[in-house]
């Protein structure tokens, strides 16, 4: 009865507003809250909005194509995802809700200027995951996480930035893709908003998001299988048999974009790797604007992030653009991954 009633509130409640939900939920989770973080979202949802509207028309203002530098990853920049960053840092380093930022193209944390107020958060993001993809018109997207300031200076530091994934006190991502999505989670539910273009608005579409505790899906470049580790060769091994804990084999489906690939799986339960390998044996994502967030959201969704043989969310960082393994989706599915790195030395916490 309990769940028809949830189902019930849930129906009614999908088409409020994000502005009306985030408001509602601070007036119910924290009532004495001065509104800060309501704030921030709101603006950093103004951005999303630019940015929606400009990869919908990238083709037709010239915002396609490089940009002819590479960033600090040592990756060609694309036209598009400078402009998102751009975006995203004007809108918001005027709140005064944020000591400092920092952006996967920035090599530094990113100071909020003296002519504006410092505030009690930071903002860490990706401007615009599988920017390599922005060509062929695949499906991009934004990841955000925010945490508590903990310096007590004049301006933000980068202590403020490198802490554990479990401190966030707010993360997620936003799809550009056939259409605008939101999704977030506060560490109370995992909601996800679809932008409505007629009226300018995030309404909410996914109320209460929770991913399956098993799969059918994994996802993961096998164009990298003879660089990977004896274990994670038999981890996909395993998956593409019946030799597995389900004894049914699983499909393929990658997309080469994290963000996408991650709300699919996220949806309808599955498994996304990006596991170190003789190239990369740290990892490849970045551990503070993509690992993270998302682990935070699978986690508040009932799944699982790990590195193989460390939860995500655990990993103290020790620089800006820290590495790791990423091993994400629904819990099952995680556990038996993990079942596989059991008993071997690894970089644990990668690098």
């Amino acid at each position: 009865m309990a769940q028809t009633l949830n189902d019930h509130d849930n129906h009614r409640r999908i088409g409020i507003s994000f502005t009306e939900h985030i408001a509602e939920s601070q007036h119910r989770l924290s009532p004495a809250a001065r509104g800060e973080l309501t704030s921030l979202l709101l603006h950093l949802m103004i951005a999303a909005k630019i940015i929606s509207r400009e990869t919908r028309k990238a083709a037709l203002v010239d915002v396609l194509g490089l940009t002819g530098r590479t960033n600090i990853q040592g990756e060609l920049v694309q036209k598009l995802d400078e402009y998102a960053d751009d975006i995203i840092i004007r809108n918001l380093r005027f709140t005064g809700h944020l000591c400092a930022m920092a952006s996967e193209e920035h090599e530094d944390i990113i100071p909020i200027p003296e002519r504006y107020a410092i505030g009690n958060y930071t903002l860490t993001f990706d401007p615009l995951d599988g920017s390599s993809n922005i060509d062929a018109d695949v499906s991009i997207g934004t990841i955000f996480s925010i945490q508590r300031r903990i310096s007590d200076g004049a301006t933000g530091t980068l202590q403020d930035i490198l802490q554990r994934g479990k401190n966030q006190v707010c993360a997620g991502y936003i799809i550009y893709g056939p259409g605008t999505i939101m999704v977030y989670t506060t560490g109370h539910g995992v909601h996800g908003f679809t932008l409505d273009p007629s009226v300018g608005e995030f309404l909410l579409s996914h109320p209460d998001i929770r991913t399956p505790d098993e799969g059918r899906i994994y996802s993961v470049n096998e164009g990298n299988y003879y660089r990977w580790d004896e274990p994670t060769r038999a981890l996909i091994d395993a998956l593409k048999s019946d030799r597995n804990y389900r004894g049914q084999s699983y499909s393929a489906r990658y997309i080469g974009s994290l963000v996408a690939d991650f709300h699919r799986n996220l949806l309808y339960g599955g498994i996304f790797l990006y596991p170190a390998d003789s190239k990369s044996p740290s990892g490849k994502l970045r551990l503070l604007p993509e690992a993270n967030p998302l682990a935070f959201v699978i986690e508040h969704a009932g799944g699982l992030a790990t590195t193989g043989t460390q939860r995500i969310l655990d990993i103290e960082p020790r620089r800006l653009h820290h590495r790791v393994p990423l091993i994400i989706g629904s819990r099952k599915d995680v556990e038996y991954a993990e079942s596989h790195y059991r008993g071997r030395v690894l970089d644990n916490a990668g690098g």
